[in-house]
């Protein structure tokens, strides 16, 4: 079974995978995945509380997938060994908790899945950067040539779509306080040309269902 659910922010938002909140990860095993749509937080200074979390995760029945979000250390991130995963490339963190890189195409339990995470970060004149902020929150020129290369190699055509922000349309639906960026205009470009069944986002920190197709997710955890 496959479950996409919304940030995690750890430790602030993490709970929400706990066995009170889904108790469906009982019968569940390392064969069966939770897809986290970015702000996982759980790589941002190895200190003792996010090991903690990690080993949390870790000790889970499930496996744990996910996408950054823009709320990431990105370039500790990027030090964590590079892996074939689902026939695309991932950061490994732990044996069962896997970074889903930028761009790429993951083929799991039959479904084609296209991931590219980031975002841009609306209260950076709240943090530091290199501290709290990174500037790396958006894809670079080469992830994005990447991610379209990527697309071109399956004719355009997923089943699903696992990012952190929105489309800048489908963004502009949710709230006026969010504002068009590169990677928001780069995903209005593609939605136009691109096959899916049903585009996942987190970022909002909200959940709702947007023309059927798009949905914001943040405290849902919604099985495929």
């Amino acid at each position: 079974m496959i479950f996409i659910t919304g940030d995690t922010h750890i430790p602030i938002d993490v709970k929400k995978l706990g066995t009170r909140s889904f108790p469906l990860q009982k019968d569940l095993t390392k064969s069966d995945y939770v897809i986290i749509c970015g702000d996982f937080g759980g790589v941002w200074n190895n200190d003792s509380e996010e090991m903690y979390w990690r080993k949390w995760l870790e000790s889970k029945s499930f496996t744990t997938l996910f996408v950054d979000g823009n709320h990431e250390n990105h370039p500790l991130l990027s030090s964590f060994e590079t892996v074939d995963l689902f026939g695309g490339k991932a950061h490994k963190i732990s044996d069962s908790v896997y970074h889903l890189m930028r761009g790429q195409i993951f083929d799991i339990d039959g479904k084609r899945f296209f991931t590219l995470g980031g975002a841009a970060s609306h209260d950076r004149g709240y943090r530091v950067e290199g501290k709290s902020w990174w500037k790396e929150e958006l894809p670079s020129p080469d992830e994005l040539d990447e991610a379209t290369r990527n697309l071109q190699n399956v004719d355009f055509s997923v089943d699903f779509v696992i990012t952190h922000c929105a489309p800048t349309s489908v963004q502009s639906l949710l709230s006026k306080d969010y504002r068009p960026d590169l990677l928001t205009d780069y995903f209005e470009d593609l939605k136009a040309k691109l096959s899916f069944q049903k585009w996942f986002f987190g970022h909002y920190h909200i959940d709702k269902m947007i023309d059927k197709k798009y949905r914001a997710i943040y405290d849902d955890i919604a099985r495929i």
